[in-house]
């Protein structure tokens, strides 16, 4: 067996469940949506920076790391459907490399690679959130995630969740940097590829 569970207070999740959009969010994120029987997403709360929103944090060979989406400047109080991609950087070509790195000798990013290089080799995006929820939608058909998803039609004043009990699996760099929890959901998916969706279904809210 690749991972242990253990017991503990696991506090029921409301059938319908509020979340912000994300760029390949923690794995707390997904734990909450395989305990759900819907979720909507918010996409006329306010654009918050340095939040999930538009970055996600895999393991690299030195441990940690965030890669950060840029976006265009916007006003304040810009509801986040609103909020539109910068070309700055080549920001695309260095995330999938990162991911290369992080994941290339992980057990299945060889299996997903080609499922997930068009986001960053070839299709373009003009809004965050179009980019985000079309990657969530490529995860969840990967993970077999089949909880529904919509975007709400008014403010809902959606939060994160509160960090998963996240039991301890297989990473590739765990002889370097010991386990790190609630990465990105790309970190499960390449490191345990089908039995993503078992781990989700079996971890618990704290």
């Amino acid at each position: 067996m690749i991972f242990n569970f253990q017991l503990s207070t696991f506090n029921f999740l409301p059938p319908l469940l509020t979340l912000p959009t994300a760029y390949l969010a923690p794995v707390s994120y997904y734990v909450a949506l395989a305990h759900a029987d819907a979720a909507l997403i918010d996409q006329h709360q306010y654009y918050v920076k340095q939040t999930w929103r538009n970055r996600c944090r895999i393991a690299m060979p030195h441990g940690a790391q965030d890669l950060v989406i840029p976006v265009c400047a916007a006003p304040p109080h810009t509801p986040v459907k609103d909020i539109r991609l910068s070309d700055h950087g080549n920001w695309q070509h260095h995330h999938w490399s990162a991911l290369q790195t992080a994941y290339g000798k992980s057990p299945f990013f060889e299996y997903y690679a080609d499922d997930l290089a068009p986001f960053y080799q070839s299709r373009r995006y003009s809004f965050l959130l179009d980019f985000n929820q079309e990657l969530h939608i490529l995860v969840s058909n990967l993970i077999d995630l089949n909880t529904p998803v919509r975007l709400a039609d008014s403010y809902l004043n959606a939060t994160f969740p509160e960090t998963a009990f996240l039991a301890p699996y297989y990473q590739v760099f765990t002889h370097r940097n010991g386990f790190l929890s609630n990465l990105s959901i790309i970190d499960l998916l390449c490191n345990l590829g089908p039995e993503s969706i078992l781990y989700l279904n079996h971890s618990l809210m704290q």
